[in-house]
């Protein structure tokens, strides 16, 4: 479960130009405002990231006018992401470390768009266990990682805002899941309308074994269809082996979906050398969409060339152990108040 709050250390406080109240505060990879004089480089704060929904209590008041939901604002022309409480705020008896997760004692939990009627659809049951869920995590949280593959020959994609789906062979079984569930044939369901509109079972079974991929759906009714396209379809990110357990590489997934005829996430750059600073990783997301050039993008994802597992990270950062993060463009997150 992503760590939503968490004891971290303010690694650097600078000035806000014509701001006497506020300045800068770096924690992690994050940067957000804190109150002037409030804390010292090298305190120790719990810290909240965006899409934190705090509980209603008389210490997160002042949340209550943005739903208690922690966003992406920007104040004196400064990006602040997340929140910086005192210590005090926690239990008297939480044992206070760098890093501890605080979530669960805080009750905060992670805030969850409604999903539009068109993709609930009828449960089949939980997502399978034989295929990992998609995910990846944020940037900002990821400066070791960082640290290790410097360097690294890497891929990056442009992220598209939509809802994430899955579609598998496995043992002659042709299944559809939404983020979290599989889900039942329905007539009414996008996923599974565009699953038939895309052919997507006979071009699955047409690779002779037991394979998944994964891809984003967008367009009308999804995430408010902020490339403002007309229908829906999905683009996919992700294909993988079910009987070895992994991802294909770069190479092998280009050629795959050439061979499908199935659309992938626009591939910004394939000769990227990953570089350790978080900052310019968020500049470089900093982007307009390809597919729709007058709007921002949601940022980009990162992966190497050859797929990389990083087994030291993977029960804190990483589903699986897989070396692939995001990026997420900040003035995307402030244009739609994410």
């Amino acid at each position: 479960m992503r760590k939503l709050a968490s004891i971290q250390k303010i690694k650097a406080l600078e000035t806000i130009e014509g701001a006497d109240a506020i300045e800068k505060a770096s924690v992690l990879g994050w940067q957000l405002v804190v109150k002037k004089h409030e804390f010292k480089v090298g305190d120790l704060v719990v810290y909240c990231e965006i899409d934190c929904l705090m509980p209603d209590k008389p210490e997160f008041e002042f949340l209550k006018p943005r739903g208690m939901r922690v966003r992406t604002i920007r104040l004196r022309g400064q990006v602040s992401q997340g929140i910086c409480f005192p210590l005090s705020i926690l239990p008297k008896d939480f044992d206070v470390i760098e890093d501890a997760d605080c979530t669960g004692i805080l009750g905060i939990e992670k805030y969850e768009p409604p999903m539009p009627a068109c993709l609930s659809g009828i449960a089949k049951g939980r997502f399978p266990s034989f295929i990992p869920k998609t995910d990846e995590t944020r940037v900002q949280v990821l400066q070791k990682l960082l640290d290790k593959y410097k360097g690294e020959k890497c891929y990056i994609t442009e992220k598209v805002d939509g809802s994430s789906g899955t579609f598998y062979i496995n043992n002659g079984e042709f299944g559809v899941c939404s983020r979290n569930l599989e889900l039942l044939a329905d007539s009414e369901n996008s996923f599974w309308k565009v699953a038939r509109l895309m052919d997507i079972e006979n071009k699955l079974r047409s690779l002779n074994g037991n394979f998944a991929i994964q891809g984003e759906l967008i367009g009308e009714g999804i995430q408010d269809n902020k490339l403002r396209l007309r229908g829906q379809t999905i683009l996919f990110f992700n294909a993988f082996d079910i009987d070895r357990f992994e991802y294909f590489g770069y190479e092998k997934f280009i050629s795959v979906f050439k061979k499908l005829q199935l659309p992938t996430v626009s591939i910004i750059s394939d000769e990227y050398k990953l570089d350790n600073d978080i900052e310019a990783i968020i500049k470089m997301a900093t982007i307009k969409s390809s597919i729709c050039p007058d709007v921002w993008a949601e940022g980009i994802v990162i992966r190497p060339i050859n797929e990389k597992i990083e087994l030291l990270l993977s029960n804190e950062n990483f589903n699986n152990g897989r070396v692939s993060f995001k990026a997420i463009n900040p003035e995307f997150l402030l244009k739609y108040g994410e």
